[in-house]
């Protein structure tokens, strides 16, 4: 009962919170990238919370418990790969753009068609990852107040549409520095506890058989493939989406942006681990539900054997978790939809209504997640398919258009279209070859071709001197 009024707590300082950051939007710029206001400290906290959700938490520990580390590459090492590669990269160079989306990158190099192009494609690919944060708040808020799995998705999905609709990525912002504080301590809490009761990390790694910490796959070379695809995935795969720039963009400056990306990379990494320990400790004390329910062993083991204390520390850093991430997920697509879909249509559009059209957008984009979210409840299926998708459409585009002079319109179209139609025929044939691996290499064979035939028989006009 207590937890429950907890919990029921949270979610309403949640909206207050939300509410209060929403003051700050006077304009569209301050609702999607916060007026680039963020300092070093929040910046980081927003970024680590960009993907520390409920794959991290629930589905990361799951394959876990079941695969040992070859199981969690892509989340969380992969994760924290993609924003170091973001800081070495990718932020300075994007962040001189002084643009809202991706999509306005690919508008400036490209033209307004690979525009276009790059958005329909992008749009869609939020929908599984958003879906599988509002499955995890569905299971969470099940579990602890005993609420009907759907109606706690459907009441908990529209509480972040709520806040994200009032205040953009200042409320984002806001309150995922709070809850990226309460994540942290309470998984270093209930880790130490954890531990303890196990007796001790030396016991743990005794008591652990050496599969779990098996690093590299064996050596043949179809297992090497799924390795290197399962970093690839969210590795290389996130790169080229709209939340985690739009993040970066929300920093108060170009060296701010590396920093923080560079710090969110660390954090993640580091307190991305804690629930892989807490699992093995849960093996230890729990062997029983270390077999039964792989999502749900971390709630079940809380709920079951933890005092009240560690409830509320557990349940309010995963509440936490899923919520900062979701947040900006839902505000990611709605301003591609916004910016790079509807607003070209209007040739005067003046900010209040455009700010309304992004407003409307994050509605939109929360309810067609929600219809995904009810008809299918697997996390770690729904997060996957959302990461690949952009990784064979827009990852070789936005590369080559930052590195290639050379690089075309025509290349870019060509790469998006050609990495996308070879990724799913590769799934409809079943390749033996990952199919985001057969994507990536298509989509970067159509950017070369694409560009060195366009420069051929198309060739830029020569400026008159």
């Amino acid at each position: 009962m207590l937890l429950s009024a907890f919990v029921i707590l949270y979610l309403l300082v949640t909206i207050l919170i939300g509410r209060w950051a929403a003051k700050r939007v006077h304009s569209a710029a301050d609702f999607v990238v916060a007026g680039k206001n963020l300092p070093l400290g929040i910046s980081a906290c927003v970024i680590f919370a960009t993907w520390f959700g409920s794959e991290t938490m629930l589905g990361a520990t799951a394959e876990y418990a079941q695969h040992g580390l070859l199981g969690v590459m892509e989340d969380p090492f992969g994760a924290s790969l993609c924003l170091v590669l973001v800081g070495l990269f990718y932020a300075r160079k994007l962040y001189r753009f002084n643009i809202l989306t991706f999509c306005d990158f690919f508008r400036i190099r490209y033209g307004r068609k690979a525009e276009l192009v790059s958005a329909l494609l992008m749009v869609p690919s939020y929908f599984g990852w958003i879906a599988a944060q509002i499955v995890a708040m569905g299971i969470v808020v099940n579990k602890v107040m005993g609420i009907d799995q759907t109606v706690a998705m459907i009441a908990s999905g529209g509480l972040v549409m709520a806040y994200t609709y009032m205040g953009g990525m200042w409320s984002v912002s806001v309150t995922d520095f709070i809850q990226t504080i309460m994540i942290i301590a309470g998984l270093i809490i209930i880790t130490i506890i954890v531990v303890n009761q196990a007796g001790g990390i030396s016991t743990v790694i005794e008591k652990t058989p050496p599969q779990y910490f098996r690093f590299f796959p064996d050596r043949n070379f179809s297992d090497w493939l799924r390795y290197l695809a399962a970093w690839m995935t969210i590795g290389l795969g996130s790169i080229p989406q709209q939340d985690v720039f739009q993040r970066l963009m929300s920093s108060k400056s170009e060296t701010v942006a590396v920093r923080s990306s560079f710090l969110g990379a660390l954090m993640y990494f580091t307190i991305g681990s804690l629930p892989l320990l807490i699992i093995l400790c849960a093996r230890i004390l729990y062997p029983a539900l270390f077999h039964e329910d792989p999502e749900g062993i971390l709630p079940t083991m809380v709920l079951q054997h933890g005092n009240l204390f560690i409830q509320i520390l557990f349940f309010g850093a995963l509440l936490s978790a899923i919520m900062s991430t979701t947040s900006g997920a839902i505000l990611a697509p709605a301003t591609v939809l916004g910016e790079n879909i509807i607003r070209p249509f209007f040739k005067e559009l003046s900010d209040k209504k455009f700010l309304f059209i992004i407003r409307l957008s994050v509605v939109a984009v929360s309810i067609l997640s929600l219809f995904m979210a009810v008809g299918n409840g697997n996390i770690y299926e729904l997060v996957g398919a959302s990461s690949i998708l952009s990784l064979v459409s827009l990852f070789v585009p936005l590369t080559a258009g930052l590195y290639w002079k050379a690089a075309t319109n025509a290349g870019a179209i060509a790469s998006i279209l050609a990495g996308t139609a070879a990724y799913f025929l590769a799934e409809w044939f079943n390749s033996e070859i990952p199919s985001l691996m057969v994507g990536l290499l298509a989509s970067t064979a159509a950017m070369v071709i694409g560009s060195l035939a366009e420069r051929k028989f198309f060739p830029p006009p020569v400026a008159e001197v």
